[in-house]
């Protein structure tokens, strides 16, 4: 008799050796519980817990899990009228809240440094009958990375990402029955620091010991982190991770966005990655994507060029990227707008793209120039050269950011697009805008028929109907501050 694993071709020899190591880790260990989690559409882990001798039929039979979890929208609503006729008819394989199963990846076993007695383990969706579920975010991201290895290339990749802690010191309004509401009431919350004092050492030691339950949760996990940062905003810090290959780098943004915050809410802090926290004077969130696109035969970074091009000048991307390179940045930058609701998903987000604020406002590029959307990294022989694209929210779904990005570098590849000169006015006028808001977010991506065959329509549809779910929402209550903060605080 054949297990649910093996009916989606999905078992053999390394993943049945893989299974029993973790399940002599599940006892070593002394866990009790083991968490099997997946990323939903909009980054944020769900799943179930099972009790640790659970754990080995997980791994062969999978755990179910409602399907209306994929169709769902910031708010928690479903938006797709899944017992209606006809309500699911563009989603094969999904309609009145059916089953989908979830297939643990034992290699990805990790012990919970934050929940003694507690295992996690990464999965995705399949339906019932072994078919992959092709509108899971990670499967998005794996197609992509496919695409690029056929073009004989792989991507590598390292983060910045801001985000913000506070001190929590009330959850009695969050907790209390007579206040539940949907959205939830968030809690009432301080400074780690005063911010306006970039890097400064003192505003370290002030916001330490959160920071330090940062690095130890990140660690413990066997992230590769590499450095904390106070940022410039009001309790607003920063944290850079070492390149990866681009699926651990999506992963590790998921599995360290999820941690950190459980981590800090059980020593008393709220972390949140949404891009504006809905606080005065606050300074928002970016993340900062660094990529570059390796050789696949020979791992040599296929951005590099050894010399300028004859005749090139400075502000010229042939000056400093190879042809490779230069073609990659052009397709970034031609499909710009259609990336953006990939790279900024929230209508929260929208508001970073302002004049001078280290954000991005116009599709523009820059030699090593914080203001310009793409910023490029690296002279002639540099091994790190790479393109910084700074238009992503902390927020942001990490397999559909990376996502995107390898469908429009691929383009300007295929295309073999050139570059315009690099700007050295970032805010001057110049160049076209990035959608301001996720209306026009939504529109740029469906009028890009290049983005669309990438992502594939029927995702593109999904994706747009969940958003526009979300975007109608916030529409209507767009003048009840109190609803908007409600909602984006108590989800981010």
């Amino acid at each position: 008799m054949t297990t649910f694993a093996q009916r989606c071709c999905l078992h053999d020899a390394a993943r049945e050796e893989a299974t029993q190591r973790a399940t002599r880790q599940i006892g070593t260990d002394g866990l009790e519980l083991v968490r099997v989690a997946w990323c939903d559409l909009h980054g944020v882990t769900r799943g179930k817990t099972l009790v640790a001798s659970a754990a080995r039929r997980a791994f062969d039979e999978g755990v179910g899990m409602v399907s209306t979890l994929m169709l769902k929208d910031t708010s928690d609503r479903t938006a797709y009228k899944v017992f209606e006729p006809g309500g699911t008819a563009t989603l094969p394989g999904f309609g009145f809240a059916n089953n989908l199963v979830l297939l643990p990846d034992p290699e990805s076993l990790r012990d919970l440094p934050w929940s003694p007695g507690s295992g996690w383990l990464r999965a995705q969706p399949w339906f019932q009958d072994g078919q992959p579920v092709e509108l899971d975010t990670r499967r998005v991201l794996q197609r992509a990375l496919q695409r690029l290895e056929r073009a004989g290339y792989r991507m590598r990749c390292g983060l910045e990402i801001e985000f913000h802690i506070y001190r929590i010191e009330d959850t009695r309004a969050q907790l209390d029955p007579e206040l539940a509401t949907w959205p939830g009431l968030p809690p009432a919350v301080s400074l780690i620091h005063p911010g306006y004092n970039l890097l400064t050492e003192n505003w370290y030691d002030l916001a330490e010991e959160p920071m330090r339950i940062v690095q130890h949760t990140a660690q413990s996990l066997g992230l590769p982190l590499l450095s904390l940062e106070i940022e410039l905003g009001p309790s607003q810090v920063e944290a850079v991770f070492d390149v990866t290959d681009a699926l651990a780098a999506a992963d590790n943004m998921v599995l360290f966005r999820n941690g950190v915050r459980q981590a800090l809410r059980r020593a008393g802090y709220h972390g949140t990655f949404m891009c504006r926290p809905p606080f005065p004077n606050i300074m928002s969130s970016g993340w900062h994507l660094h990529q570059s696109l390796v050789d696949a035969q020979t791992g040599r970074n296929a951005f590099v060029r050894e010399a300028p091009a004859p005749g090139s000048l400075a502000d010229e991307a042939a000056h400093t990227l190879s042809e490779v390179g230069e073609n990659y940045l052009a397709g970034l930058l031609a499909h710009a707008r259609a990336m953006t609701v990939f790279c900024t998903p929230t209508v929260n987000g929208f508001g970073r793209f302002r004049p001078n604020a280290l954000a991005p406002q116009s599709v523009l590029w820059g030699r090593d120039n914080r203001g310009a959307m793409l910023r490029v990294v690296g002279e002639c022989g540099d091994r790190a050269t790479r393109i910084e694209n700074r238009i992503g929210e902390p927020a942001a779904n990490p397999y559909l950011y990376l996502a995107s990005q390898i469908h429009a570098g691929l383009d300007g590849i295929e295309q073999h697009l050139k570059a315009p000169s690099a700007t050295d006015s970032p805010y001057g006028g110049s160049g076209e805008r990035i959608p301001t808001s996720l209306g026009d977010a939504l529109e740029a991506l469906q009028a890009d028929a290049v983005m669309v065959e990438g992502f594939g329509q029927p995702f593109v549809d999904y994706f747009c109907t969940v958003k526009q779910s979300e975007q109608q929402r916030h529409l209507q209550a767009e003048d009840n501050a109190d609803f908007q903060r409600r909602e984006y605080f108590s989800r981010f």
